[in-house]
């Protein structure tokens, strides 16, 4: 019974402050406030049903709306008649990558994107909503990118609306101020949205600010997707966007709900839920979402422990949607814009910032490269090209891991991993017998040095590939290990292999090399291969 009760507050909470979001995440995208309460609505619903996360709260989020504005204002650019239904059709799309994403069970890697890309991408998202949002603020209608209003800006700071302002200045000042210890009566940018319509009706009846207007009653209607080939190739990119950008944004707000709670989510499943939802609500025209933090957060702290609180949290919003839309219709773009510059503002990774100068400067870098790229030029190009040079530069410092895990010796050097029968064996040789050393992992990276180093050796005979510590041997490695192979024997030298283990039998195997290094030259340890090749000699 007390799992209930808290549930159902925790539920009624997130609802409260989903429900100002909702309309201005709707309007900021250009669907409309409508679109982003029923996004809230479907999103919420069927994540919390078939999601991983029992906790979570989701719905539209700044970064998704962002996307779907770019997605939008494509769209209709490209085909002015088709544009709003392809746009959607992009969602259901998204929506299915995600259901693809869990089914392949890929949930645990999707989040392994590394922090500064995913600090810079979303510092650059909120720099983009409070842009945006500066022409409603300051009572003039909202620019078509950031280029566009930043160009704008000085000209409408000479023509601002004095009470656009006002109305913007006190939402966005109630988001920052409201008491800590009324939220949880009246959270804060449900009180932001009343305090500020409630100026707009009783100090400027008589001003001509834009209004949300009238909100359609009733459920929305089924909307069927529209395609075209000529579409194809965008629709699959922005999907993808959508799919990527949801499902980190969903996994990493997971996370945050697992440190609170003590639990631990389902992250394949989380994203079945979640791609469910973003279906659900393409089909029928609203914006697609993810797992909502600061929701999320406020619905734990009020008490929700299950999936019942964000059920609870998608009714209360349908019954809002089906019955209170008079209550909203008053409400200025202002004051959406008030809330949405508070939302922007929490975004922006503030806490990685502030240590930016402190951090290699490759970090900072590539978070200000991410960002940068987010806010001037393009969503997804940030966040490969951004993914593409951390990965890169992983790889390389790997590599150089690796190459210490490399050895070569002729005897004429004491090599630690030898022990002293095996020392004095490579001693008795003179120089004949080259001993190769592969210890732990070999990546493609290493692929070449491998060949490279080998070259520095001329003396030897016998040639002694040693892969008795090399736990993973890839392809291209094996295939570096070919050539290497191939080229001793083609000067008159031998190898033997000595070590071979399960895992680089199977890439040998693949490659037919044992075809070139016959059973009799292979050994289980490398003492007896040195023996063998002395004893060949």
């Amino acid at each position: 019974m007390d799992n209930l009760k808290n549930n159902i507050f925790g539920g009624v909470t997130a609802a409260v402050v989903a429900l100002p979001l909702a309309l201005a995440f709707g309007v900021s995208s250009g669907a409309g406030a409508a679109a982003g309460l029923y996004g809230a609505i479907f999103v919420g619903l069927f994540a919390a049903l078939f999601g991983g996360t029992r906790t979570q709260i989701s719905g539209p989020t700044g970064p998704m709306t962002v996307v779907m504005a770019a997605i939008i204002t494509h769209f209709i650019g490209q085909y002015p008649d088709t544009g709003m239904a392809l746009a959607f059709a992009a969602v259901m799309l998204g929506g299915l990558f995600q259901i693809l994403f869990g089914l392949l069970r890929i949930g645990k890697y999707i989040i392994l994107v590394p922090y500064p890309v995913i600090s810079g991408f979303m510092s650059g998202i909120g720099v983009i909503i409070i842009v945006l949002q500066l022409g409603p603020f300051l009572g003039h209608a909202a620019g078509a990118g950031v280029f566009d209003m930043l160009i704008k800006v000085p000209s409408m700071l000479f023509s601002a609306d004095g009470a656009a302002v006002l109305i913007g200045g006190v939402t966005l000042a109630v988001t920052f101020f409201w008491p800590e210890k009324l939220s949880r009566f009246l959270p804060a940018p449900l009180a932001a949205l009343i305090i500020g319509t409630l100026v707009f009706l009783l100090i400027f009846p008589a001003s001509h600010l834009a209004v949300i207007g009238q909100i359609p009653t009733g459920l929305p209607s089924f909307q069927m997707p529209s395609f075209t080939m000529d579409a194809a190739s965008d629709l699959i990119t922005y999907a993808l966007l959508l799919a990527g950008l949801g499902a980190i944004d969903s996994l990493l707000t997971s996370l945050v709900a697992d440190n609170m709670t003590g639990t631990k989510h389902d992250s394949n499943r989380e994203l079945i839920g979640q791609g469910i939802g973003n279906m659900v609500a393409g089909a029928f025209g609203a914006l697609p979402g993810a797992g909502a933090t600061m929701r999320t957060a406020i619905n734990i702290k009020a008490g929700g422990t299950d999936r019942t609180s964000g059920v609870l949290h998608a009714i209360v919003l349908l019954v809002l949607a089906l019955g209170a839309g008079g209550l909203v219709e008053n409400v200025p773009y202002a004051v959406l814009a008030g809330i949405l510059i508070k939302v922007g503002i929490d975004i922006i990774d503030w806490s990685y910032i502030k240590r930016l100068h402190r951090l290699p400067l490759f970090s900072q870098l590539l978070m200000l490269g991410v960002m940068l790229t987010t806010v001037f030029y393009d969503l997804m190009t940030a966040v490969v090209l951004g993914v593409f040079i951390a990965n890169m530069v992983t790889i390389d410092r790997l590599t150089k891991l690796q190459l210490d895990g490399l050895f070569l010796t002729d005897g004429s050097e004491d090599f630690a991993p030898l022990n002293e029968t095996e020392q004095t064996l490579l001693r008795e040789a003179a120089g004949s017998v080259l001993l190769f050393h592969l210890d732990g992992p070999m990546s493609f990276g290493v692929a070449h040095e491998m060949k490279h180093r080998i070259k520095d050796y001329s003396r030897h005979k016998t040639l002694i590939i040693d892969m008795s510590k090399s736990s993973i041997v890839g392809i291209t490695s094996a295939l570096a290990i070919e050539d290497i192979i191939r080229r001793e024997k083609s000067v008159g030298g031998t190898v033997y292999l000595a070590g071979i283990g399960d895992p680089c039998r199977c890439s040998f195997d693949r490659l037919d090399i044992f075809k070139m290094v016959g059973k009799a030259e292979q050994f289980a340890d490398r003492q007896s291969a040195i023996k063998a090749a002395i004893n060949k000699a």
